[in-house]
């Protein structure tokens, strides 16, 4: 493990003889920090030190860290070694220095507002204090008693004069590997040391937050384009806020708003720097990436997630696909897209069903294929539910020039998203304060987070050092998504979501059935957003607005209302289900088994579809129907809706009649001159033929007494339609 800790050196406050130049006080602040590798979090701290114009100087750049791994067991000496080291070197003694971690470590405020409270204090060194004792507890009864605050010392941050401290440290004589927090605590539990070194704590956390054992006191305490941490028990407004121990993940949350990455008024301030930009770069120099698709269970509308795929905007010769697809019943899919487009991608790396590789190994796998071309640059993991509505996603999170970034998607109508903004004591989900504001787009940054999933983009140098385990995704008590952020959280490598952008959402897999030619049709409850982009017409929307209604007839309406994928889809799932009737009257399919005017049909109830044919009839008929019949409301209630087949050998025309409801629906399944000639449809009371169907349109008109019709012949090929008998 590497550590990362800080000492600030402070002028000691004094007058200014006459003619003197001021000094701000980020002028009188030297910021040692002890950071032996430049971590995400070390990143973090030097641009708050940056924000409130903190001085800075790195200590044991490139050196092993020998601290050991203290979250679990005591160490940290190195630290002490190192702080010794940089005090022999400093000749005034009546310098402040301030000595804190940094890799878990934000500046709430500025350098002036420190000097003050430690002034204050009266002491001349302030350790950070805490309410939890480490690493010893039976040294408890030897702390001092406080008359309101913390009693324990944390070694993480202390303030005090470099005499002070000088002569505090000048006894070590630990190894790398010793406890930093047992040598302080020692110090300072010792009456006479504690009183020559004038030692105290900040007991109320005016100077200092130690977050580990005070979580519920500490809230934020959003200013004018400023953010601070409030400790509500002892109503201070600490300067250095510290996420010691296990709470690294709950500095991560605040460290999304202290002190100024996002404020009600000025939003994200962070979001826009360290940018790599792609405007100014030739496409053949985009950083080559590798996308992994992972294919995991059934899942609906494969097909129109390859062709965004496709369509995503990054010259195809700089990406490269590795496709894991563990359903056989998506083989035609995968196959298909590849062979009418594969050759378009620098490298296909395709893995099937026959490997019989489990969630861990394919992401494992796909990971490694990244980490051992020496010309990835990142890794793009897309999952197949993914529904990437943006086709830029891709040039805007390598722009974001971060480690792991994620794009928010959510499911339609629900809260589910991507991302978890908090984990629970037990590592599972739980839901940050922020999360609703977060996906409803209400609070809009570039949020660190404590778990992704489904689709987000890695830096593939992660994947050549802190993620170089080849079996990131693996556990004995954890999904493969929740162990692999396990593994990056404990690697220090932070996580971000962006919800500056709108990106997609992300499909519902349950109660998805493969036991139909086109299973996407039963889609219309689950996934309603995705089966409306699929089958229904793109002009749709506009029909009111723009006047496509057309009235061929009296009070008969035409309109769009199917794609043409819809149509199609339609009518194979009908052929292959193939069970049309015979066309005569008894018919025991229907309530009293007898049909006065018989077609040749197939029922939606026959194939199970008569709920998701009502739930289209209410989205998409219903709303034009009150538009179009002004007063009447319906429920879109329906005895019969099937599909006919007219064919000149079969069923060519229907003899006049009335239809058995309050309004009919009846939708071209095809197109004329292209599918069959002839058709169509004639009310005979206005002498008036609509004899032009157009696929995709609806005729809707009263079915009762007024409009006595009949299909007029289809001459040649074969003609369908689907009717829909409203209301009887």
């Amino acid at each position: 493990m590497k550590l990362a800790l800080t000492v600030v050196l402070l002028s000691a406050l004094c007058p200014r003889t006459s003619g003197e130049e001021a000094r701000t006080p980020g002028d009188q602040l030297l910021v040692l920090t002890v950071a032996t590798k430049e971590t995400d979090g070390f990143k973090r701290f030097m641009r708050t030190a940056k924000h409130f114009n903190y001085t800075v100087k790195v200590l044991g750049q490139d050196e092993e860290w020998m601290g050991g791994d203290y979250m679990s067991s005591p160490g940290g000496g190195q630290k002490v070694r190192l702080l010794k080291a940089a005090l022999d070197e400093m000749k005034d003694d009546n310098g402040i220095i301030l000595f804190v971690d940094s890799y878990d470590v934000v500046f709430a405020s500025s350098p002036k507002e420190l000097l003050k409270k430690f002034q204050q204090a009266g002491h001349k060194v302030v350790f950070s204090s805490e309410s939890l004792i480490w690493p010893d507890r039976h040294l408890e009864d030897k702390y001092p008693h406080v008359t309101e605050g913390n009693r324990f010392l944390g070694s993480g941050g202390f303030i005090g004069y470099v005499a002070n401290i000088r002569e505090m440290v000048s006894s070590w004589t630990g190894e790398d590997g010793d406890s930093d927090q047992l040598f302080f605590t020692n110090i300072y539990i010792n009456p006479e040391m504690r009183k020559s070194l004038n030692i105290t704590v900040d007991s109320k956390c005016r100077l200092f937050q130690n977050l580990h054992g005070s979580l519920d006191e500490v809230v934020l305490k959003f200013e004018d384009r400023h953010v601070r941490a409030r400790n509500l028990l002892y109503d201070t407004l600490p300067v250095v806020i510290h996420g010691n121990g296990p709470t690294k993940l709950q500095l991560n949350y605040l460290a999304n708003y202290i002190p100024n990455t996002w404020s009600f008024e000025s939003g994200c301030t962070a979001c826009h720097e360290d940018l790599r930009l792609l405007s100014d770069v030739e496409e053949s120099e985009y950083p080559l990436v590798w996308i992994g698709v992972f294919i995991q269970q059934p899942t609906p509308f494969v097909t129109v997630f390859f062709e965004r795929l496709l369509k995503l905007q990054y010259p195809k010769d700089r990406l490269k696909l590795f496709i894991y697809n563990k359903e056989v019943h998506h083989e035609p899919a995968v196959t298909s897209f590849l062979q009418d487009h594969g050759s378009l991608y620098k490298e296909v790396k395709l893995i099937g069903p026959e490997s019989q590789l489990d969630e861990a190994s394919s992401r494992n796998l796909g990971f490694d294929t990244c980490r051992k071309d020496p010309d990835c640059e990142y890794f793009f993991n897309l999952d197949i539910e993914v529904v990437l509505k943006n086709e830029n996603t891709l040039k805007i999170l390598i722009e974001q020039n971060l480690p792991i970034v994620v794009p928010l998607i959510t499911r339609t109508g629900r809260l589910w998203s991507n991302f978890w903004g908090a984990l629970s004591p037990e590592g599972y989900y739980a839901r940050s304060e922020d999360y609703v504001d977060i996906v409803q787009g209400r609070r809009v940054s570039v949020w660190n987070v404590p778990y992704i999933s489904s689709v987000y983009l890695m830096k593939a140098h992660l994947l050549r050092s802190e993620l170089v385990d080849p079996d990131l995704f693996s556990s004995n008590t954890l999904d493969p998504d929740m162990a692999f952020c396990h593994n990056v959280r404990s690697k220090g490598v932070f996580m971000f979501v962006t919800n500056m952008h709108s990106f997609g959402r992300i499909l519902s897999t349950e109660n998805y059935v493969t036991g139909h030619l086109h299973n996407d049709l039963w889609q219309i409850f689950e996934n309603p957003q995705d089966w409306e982009d699929l089958y229904i017409h793109e002009n749709y929307t506009s029909i009111v607005k723009d006047k496509l209604v057309e009235t061929p007839c009296p009070d008969v309406y035409w309109f769009p209302v199917f794609s043409e994928v819809a149509c199609n889809h339609i009518v194979e799932e009908m052929e292959n289900f193939g069970k049309w009737s015979g066309g005569g009257n008894v018919d025991t399919r229907i309530q009293g088994g007898y049909e006065n005017v018989p077609t040749i049909d197939i029922h939606m109830n026959q194939i199970n579809y008569e709920k998701e044919w009502q739930q289209f009839l209410l989205e998409y008929i219903a709303p034009l129907t009150e538009k179009m019949y002004p007063g009447y409301y319906t429920k879109a209630q329906f005895d019969l809706a099937f599909v006919v087949r007219y064919k000149p050998d079969e069923q060519p025309y229907l003899r006049p009649h009335h239809d058995a409801s309050t309004f009919t629906i009846n939708i071209a399944l095809n197109q004329l001159g292209t599918d069959y000639e002839g058709g169509g449809c004639r009310f005979l009371r206005y002498d008036c033929s609509v004899s032009s169907p157009r696929k995709g349109w609806a005729l809707m008109h009263p079915g009762r007494l007024t409009h006595y019709h009949e299909g007029l012949p289809t001459t040649a090929g074969v003609r369908y339609i689907a009717v829909s008998f409203v209301d009887p």
